[in-house]
């Protein structure tokens, strides 16, 4: 078992800035993978990036990686999500989630992992 738990979210002007975190603890593995997603109203929930706890490698959706780091501290088993020049349509829940032993690929579908946070708010003001 696994628990995840975001935070960081708030609200923040447009061309700001906001870091979120998600600490994991139960059993983890060097050869998950974690991710970041968001969910907007009625909107489904959409891949933003993914960061292979091993390697450090990452993988962003299309138009993110401009402006969106993921990055990680294995040894507080924390990930985060740093996020730049923001922008209202930025707006929405975000969570993180992981998928235990990982073969090395990056996963960008919401089944393909097994653990997910409760979720933390960005309100991204024009």
């Amino acid at each position: 078992q696994v628990q995840l738990v975001e935070s960081g979210g708030g609200l923040v002007q447009a061309g700001g800035s906001l870091r979120l975190s998600c600490a994991a603890s139960g059993r983890t593995y060097g050869n998950s993978a974690m991710g970041w997603f968001r969910q907007a109203p009625g909107k489904e929930r959409q891949f933003v990036a993914t960061i292979l706890l091993g390697g450090g490698s990452t993988h962003y959706a299309d138009s993110m990686e401009d402006r969106f780091t993921i990055s990680r501290d294995n040894a507080k088993n924390t990930v985060y999500l740093q996020m730049n020049k923001l922008k209202p349509e930025d707006t929405a829940v975000y969570y993180c989630a992981i998928r235990l032993n990982s073969d090395g690929a990056y996963y960008t579908g919401r089944p393909d992992y097994q653990y997910w946070g409760q979720g933390t708010q960005v309100t991204v003001s024009s």
